[in-house]
């Protein structure tokens, strides 16, 4: 175990933990469907719809299933959508109740969208968009909400990041342009802000005694937002590592509600000097969402910083880390042994998140997985990550899944009842099946073919349908295979036979002109549909001709 560096003043009052996955009791949602209020599903990130019981292996093929609605946005979409069944709008010219998908764009925009028929319910923007921050251009030209927001149906609220370009000029007092972060907790309903929003700032006690304040210029925010434990979480990281005397790794927090700042949180970098004045320790995980276990801690990757300055407690690059949910405590951490190494090469551990399986049978109930750059996956006992020793990983598996600028899935087949993770580094999607006895590992059950050369780094995103354990279909979207192409959406059947994953379908599902930022893109199924969020579109998917009629029979 590492030795915990501990903070200050925790945050006042009772911490309560929630795993979001599907609420059904929300007097928001419609009777038997399900709503996807946070990113991959739930706050272990599982990506595991196990409510699905409209789409199964046998309805999904080119000639029953296809896209219904291809709605027109402002812009390039990096956010996941989330869906809500039976909302009451009560703003603008649609007001009345419907089921609704939530769509973020770099605009700055976010859409209220019926499901059913595509129309655009609602929708507000939050300012102007900043253009190529630091010239970077690994995002689209515009930067605006990038994170996946996240949903709160107990109050109606979604609480979403916006960055904004606030103007410059000779009347412009100093120190009030530049650009800004602001937290909006936004009605449901209406698509106004519940609260005043939250311009972000904050500052950190270096190892020296000085101060160190976070700057939006060079922090770029990009991982899902965390709903637990009471409060909003969001992890800050680097526009293409450009700056990176100024930019360091921040995990910030807001009290859900009222969005009043937590009292501490984490700064992954806090020596006060290097030599080559390299910090960053970032959190960005190809926009993956900090994970929480049963506890409330909140798991995260962070990534590249200077090699000669790791220490695991001021600077914590390169490494699975385990905070407490006040942010006051680093638990806990796993860093590769070769971490010096991947510094050296910037190949980031930390562009991949963690999930944190559910808990399993065996003497090892709490189990995570993260994998990154390096090609490796790791298996390790969450209730005690493994630390760094530079000669070897005390972790319970690695196993090669390709370069990972990706995130796992998890679901349980039926075939066994066993717990399954599924990897996507570089083109192809991986089936592991979890061994709790008699000791936790993995062990490879199926593998695709190639879903394609992309142009773009290696890795992509999937998510798990089922009906409880039934029908279990792996959605998977892939990133672009040549300039100015579409993005594709697959759909497998893991329990087809063998140890090949052969798709059901394979479709084109929407453009990605942007090929020097990468597609990081979720598809989300949700009753019976298939919703996936691109460059300036959202396309719905769905049963079609008598395959939709014997749905709607039902």
């Amino acid at each position: 175990m590492p030795k915990h560096r501990t903070r200050d003043n925790p945050i006042g009052g009772t911490a309560v933990f929630t795993v979001l996955i599907f609420i059904g009791a929300s007097a928001l949602m419609a009777a038997g469907q399900v709503a996807v209020t946070t990113y991959h599903y739930d706050n272990y990130r599982t990506g595991w719809n196990q409510n699905e019981s409209v789409l199964t292996p046998a309805n999904v093929g080119p000639s029953t299933f296809g896209l219904l609605q291809n709605v027109t946005l402002d812009d390039q979409v990096d956010a996941q959508p989330l869906v809500v069944p039976g909302v009451l709008i009560t703003a603008g010219n649609y007001q009345g109740t419907h089921d609704v998908v939530y769509v973020a764009t770099e605009n700055n925009t976010v859409y209220a969208i019926d499901v059913h028929n595509g129309m655009v319910l609602l929708s507000a923007n939050f300012g102007p968009p900043v253009v190529y921050p630091l010239g970077c251009n690994n995002n689209g030209p515009n930067v605006g909400i990038t994170s996946t927001p996240v949903i709160d149906p107990s109050s109606n609220t979604l609480y979403v990041m916006a960055y904004t370009q606030r103007p410059s000029g000779p009347t412009i007092k100093p120190g009030s342009n530049g650009p800004i972060y602001t937290l909006h907790a936004l009605d449901l309903g209406s698509l106004t802000d519940k609260v005043t929003p939250q311009v972000v700032s904050a500052s950190h006690t270096l190892t020296n005694g000085t101060t160190f304040n976070f700057n939006a210029t060079f922090q770029r925010q990009r991982p899902a937002l965390l709903l637990a434990n009471g409060g909003i979480y969001a992890g800050f990281g680097s526009f293409c590592d450009l700056a990176p005397s100024l930019s360091r790794g921040w995990l910030l927090g807001w009290t859900a509600g009222t969005l009043a700042p937590f009292s501490s949180n984490e700064l992954l970098d806090l020596q006060p000097t290097d030599q080559g004045s390299f910090f960053l320790s970032s959190i960005w995980m190809s926009g993956y969402g900090p994970s929480t276990d049963d506890e409330g801690n909140v798991l995260f990757v962070t990534a590249n910083s200077d090699p000669d300055s790791y220490d695991g407690i001021t600077n914590i690059q390169e490494s699975v880390v385990k905070m407490s949910s006040s942010l006051t405590t680093v638990l806990d951490l796993f860093t590769p042994d070769n971490q010096a190494t991947l510094d050296k090469g910037d190949v980031d551990f930390g562009s991949g998140g963690v999930l944190v399986l559910p808990d399993q049978p065996g003497s090892i109930p709490h189990l995570a997985v993260a994998a990154g750059k390096d090609k490796t996956m790791y298996l390790m006992n969450e209730d005690d990550l493994g630390g760094y020793s530079p000669t070897t990983n005390n972790v319970l598996g690695s196993y090669t899944v390709g370069p990972c600028w990706c995130g796992e899935s998890y679901f349980v087949d039926p075939t066994d009842g066993a717990g399954r993770v599924v990897s996507s580094g570089g083109t192809k999607v991986i089936v592991w099946k979890v061994q709790t006895s008699p000791t936790a590992a993995l062990t490879q059950v199926a593998i695709s073919t190639s879903t394609g050369n992309s142009v773009q780094d290696p890795g992509f995103f999937t998510t798990v349908s089922s009906n409880g354990t039934a029908n279990p279909i792996i959605w998977a979207l892939a990133r672009p295979t040549s300039k100015n192409t579409n993005i594709t959406l697959f759909a497998f059947n893991p329990d087809a036979g063998g140890s090949k994953l052969t798709p059901l379908y394979s479709v084109a599902a929407g453009s990605w002109p942007n090929v020097t930022g990468n597609a990081n893109l979720i598809p989300v199924v949700a009753n019976g549909q298939v919703f996936v969020a691109s460059n300036q579109q959202l396309q719905i998917f769905g049963l079609t001709g008598q395959q939709a009629k014997k749905k709607t029979k039902k």
